[in-house]
């Protein structure tokens, strides 16, 4: 089962090709060259195993980070 995980857009280097991204407090890394849309601070990317695989919107990002945050209190 693989999971994507969403996370806000904080820094950005597009040379080099990464972004830090913020997913409940968490930062890390991604390597952003498989998303084919253009990307500025704010944005929310779907990340999975180190890699952006695509942009989504605010709303789908905010609910499921809402989802995981129950997951993780109530676990």
């Amino acid at each position: 089962m693989c999971l994507g995980i969403p996370g806000k857009v904080v820094e950005l280097n597009i040379k080099e090709q990464w972004a830090i991204i913020d997913c409940l407090g968490v930062k890390n890394k991604v390597y952003i060259p498989l998303v084919t849309e253009e990307i500025a601070l704010g944005d929310f990317l779907m990340a999975h195993a180190g890699y952006a695989i695509g942009k989504i919107d605010v709303e789908e990002a905010e609910e499921t980070l809402k989802l995981l945050e129950e997951i993780t209190r109530n676990a």
